[in-house]
């Protein structure tokens, strides 16, 4: 198994309490750390508000970040989970991309989406299209980027995208093009995108779930003509971690007093759901364990990792490092 670490960026109010003068200088040496470290890859949500509610506290735009952790780091890989297709055009995404590869020597994953996060769209004027106009804009947006990359120019006039030689030079870095990761689990659409262009898929939830979706990958792999295992299954998970029970419990009122303050009742019930709903990596040690060795069995190829105290506490990304990641390598 493979292993990605989140960086945080604000967006689910890991940053609070924090000078935002000290913001870069917190996720820099967070992102030195994971490169020195056991992981693969860092990460960061493509998000401009905070979730589960608005606020006006500091999120950090993605690939601004992409770029700078590219310079600050030799080593592990750059993703986003996931860049939202909607937010911008896909010829100027594919040259911001490229651009970023260079900067990195080669090191860049493009994890795209249809997006979901109304609110931001609407706040930022992009409208919200229907979930089927947002997974048409992907397959359009996916196509552009790859002609991009693959031959240095690209033109496709389309629905929702029309581009006429829009030249990307340099090629990127890596040969072929950058890694696509398709995020999302819709079986009759993304999962069809997934299975034409992905390196990488995204979906999340229990075993079961998870055997579900890549069933339906395997699906449109087959109708396509494609090596189903060419294609690397991961999961998002959220991670508190501890060596035994009452320090999970002690790191989870630490992080809920943390965020308190700054939602609504509703809010505050919604992002605690967060660590114990599908998604959810808490427990001990062999607990943690337990539960990715699960998933591991059931072809899931890479685990990325969301620590909600990592700019706070890194004690609990350290016993990940030292007690879990080298049980599943």
């Amino acid at each position: 198994m493979r292993f990605g670490i989140f960086i945080p960026q604000g967006w689910r109010f890991d940053l609070v309490d924090i000078d935002p003068a000290q913001h870069w200088s917190t996720m820099q040496s967070l992102a030195i750390a994971a490169d020195a470290g056991p992981w693969e890859s860092l990460w960061v949500y493509d998000h401009f508000h905070t979730t589960p509610e608005p606020s006006q506290e500091a999120t950090h735009e993605a690939w601004t970040l992409m770029s700078a952790f590219a310079a600050s780091t030799s080593r592990i890989r750059l993703g986003q989970m996931c860049t939202c297709m909607g937010y911008r055009n896909p010829a100027y995404l594919a040259k911001v991309a490229a651009t970023v590869d260079h900067v990195s020597a080669g090191r860049v994953e493009m994890g795209i989406g249809g997006g979901w996060y109304e609110h931001e769209w609407r706040a930022y004027g992009y409208g919200f299209p229907e979930i089927p106009d947002r997974l048409k804009m992907l397959g359009e947006g996916v196509e552009i980027m790859k002609q991009a990359w693959e031959t240095g120019s690209a033109t496709l006039d389309g629905k929702y995208y029309q581009v006429d030689g829009a030249i990307v030079r340099p090629l990127p870095v890596q040969g072929g093009g950058i890694p696509f990761w398709i995020a999302g689990g819709g079986e009759k659409v993304t999962l069809r995108i997934a299975a034409k262009y992905a390196s990488y898929t995204n979906f999340n939830g229990g075993v079961e779930a998870f055997t579900h979706k890549s069933e339906i990958l395997r699906g449109h792999t087959d109708k396509l003509g494609r090596d189903f295992d060419s294609i690397t299954r991961s999961a998002n998970f959220n991670t508190v971690i501890g060596e035994n029970e009452a320090e999970v419990k002690e790191r989870l009122d630490a992080i809920a007093a943390r965020v308190k303050p700054y939602l609504s009742d509703a809010g505050f019930e919604r992002f605690m759901h967060n660590y114990s709903a599908g998604e959810s990596l808490v427990g001990t040690v062999e607990q943690v364990l337990e539960q990715l060795s699960g998933m591991k069995q059931a072809g899931m190829g890479y685990a990325i990792h969301y620590f909600p105290e990592s700019a706070y506490d890194p004690s609990g990304v350290e016993l990940f490092e030292q007690k879990v990641i080298p049980e599943l390598q």
